[in-house]
């Protein structure tokens, strides 16, 4: 049963290189990059692995071309900025010789702001990352937050990813700007219409899901801070759709 990591980036050279060795375990590694104009190409040749550029148009069909770019029977994809383990080498070689499952759900402690994030939602944070290559594909209807269709089901691990989530305020801006494009542009795909009070309701109810009810209140202020945070981008999510509306 081979396992091939798959990482992949974008202007990532603060990172790469600690990534790629975090997953020396595998059998092969593939740096799938979308033409970074960084030294992320020439650190992660320098590595000795296999690096492929391919054109970014969205995270679906980018996770969909390195599944077609390797031949080993498993796949783990890992993000530049996580981390991977000894402990959790062994146990993902144990789980893929049991042929029950086709995929694997992997959970993740996230570090944000230098802060490893407990509650708020970002634990156990589960993904579903290791993948029989031959049963999995991404949904292509979905252009960010990718959905995994696996022919077959899904086990759960339990060593979790090491995830330097964000590393600062501004890359957090940086981040859920892109993707608050990306969720109004999905919703503006499926037909959803803004409601006035989309504006309000959704993003009191975004901010007690992740404080109360998801217990952000034990992540102290850095808890109360993410969850106000997370609601500001859950209302500039449906003032963007609105956006594409008037386009």
């Amino acid at each position: 049963m081979t396992i091939a990591g798959i990482i992949l980036t974008r202007n990532e050279a603060a990172n790469i290189a600690v990534c790629i060795e975090s997953l020396r375990w595998t059998d092969s590694i593939l740096v799938f990059d979308s033409f970074s104009t960084d030294d992320t190409v020439n650190i992660a040749q320098q590595l000795g692995v296999q690096v492929i550029q391919n054109p970014f148009e969205n995270y679906t069909r980018q996770r969909n071309a390195a599944l077609a770019a390797v031949s080993d029977e498993w796949v783990f994809f890992v993000d530049a900025d996580e981390r991977s383990s000894p402990e959790q080498a062994q146990e993902i070689r144990a789980v893929t010789a049991d042929p029950r499952f086709a995929g694997y759900w992997v959970p993740r402690h996230n570090y944000i702001f230098g802060k490893l994030t407990r509650y708020t939602g970002w634990y156990p944070d589960y993904q579903l990352r290791v993948l029989r290559r031959a049963d999995a594909h991404y949904d292509t209807s979905r252009e960010v937050h990718e959905l995994v269709i696996l022919n077959g089901e899904a086990g759960y691990l339990k060593t979790p990813l090491i995830h330097y989530n964000y590393r600062d305020l501004g890359q957090f801006i940086q981040k859920q700007e892109r993707y608050t494009d990306y969720a109004a542009h999905d919703l503006f795909s499926q037909g959803v219409r803004v409601k006035p009070q989309n504006y309000i309701l959704q993003p009191l109810r975004h901010f007690r899901w992740r404080f109360f009810e998801l217990q952000g209140y034990r992540d102290g202020l850095h808890g109360l801070e993410l969850s106000a945070l997370m609601a500001w981008y859950e209302f500039q999510k449906y003032v963007r759709l609105r956006r594409e509306w008037r386009r």
